[in-house]
């Protein structure tokens, strides 16, 4: 049984980098983000349900989803985004633990942006939440998508607070700073999961 961190933050927060940092150490990372995009893939199960529903006009030439037509379409339409997210969140959860089960590293990184909103941190043996101050989130979103201040401050308000992910988390990474001191504190968690995914793995099973 593989030994599970889960990975969270809040819009801006570096989850990426950290993830990547992660990978640098040879761990194995489970992204909900790709996860999404491959249960709708061409030939899916979840793609071919959505045109069901919707027609063939939402896909692109190539066969595959239009996903800025989807989102206009779900934006305008409540019942739309409900089926959609009845049709879609099981499937993510299947495929997820599909890829904890064949997880090859000591343990592996399941990184989700909405971890505490949607209590998927049962999934886990750990939460670590990176952790930023809200200024840093929103000057860094504005730098790498060009957005205003007020979007990023309606998706902050969207997502679970700052204080209901610490409460949360089993270790935090705070990413305020320069990016020696993030791979010192992902080199000293690193040994740590080791650590304790030896201690599973050495624990008889029932």
């Amino acid at each position: 049984m593989a030994f599970v961190i889960g990975l969270t933050g809040g819009i801006g927060s570096g989850k990426t980098t950290v993830a990547n940092l992660f990978a640098a150490q040879r761990i194995d990372i489970i992204d909900a983000d790709i996860v999404a995009r491959e249960v709708v893939e061409p030939g899916s199960a979840g793609l071919q349900a959505i045109v069901e529903r919707l027609g063939s006009d939402i896909l692109l030439t190539d066969g595959s989803l239009n996903r800025s037509k989807l989102r206009e379409a779900i934006f305008s339409d409540h019942q739309l985004k409900e089926w959609l997210n009845q049709l879609l969140h099981p499937m993510i959860r299947e495929k997820m633990q599909q890829d904890i089960a064949a997880a090859q590293s000591p343990y592996c990184l399941l990184v989700v942006p909405l971890m505490v909103e949607n209590n998927l941190q049962v999934m886990t043996n750990r939460l670590l939440v990176v952790d930023v101050d809200e200024e840093t989130q929103i000057a860094r979103t504005q730098q790498r998508d060009n957005v205003s201040a007020e979007q990023i401050r309606s998706i902050l308000a969207s997502q679970a607070s700052r204080e209901q992910r610490l409460a949360a988390a089993d270790d935090v990474i705070c990413n305020n700073g320069n990016g020696d001191n993030l791979e010192q504190q992902v080199a000293r968690l690193h040994q740590e999961y080791l650590a304790l995914s030896r201690q599973q793995n050495n624990t008889p099973q029932c």
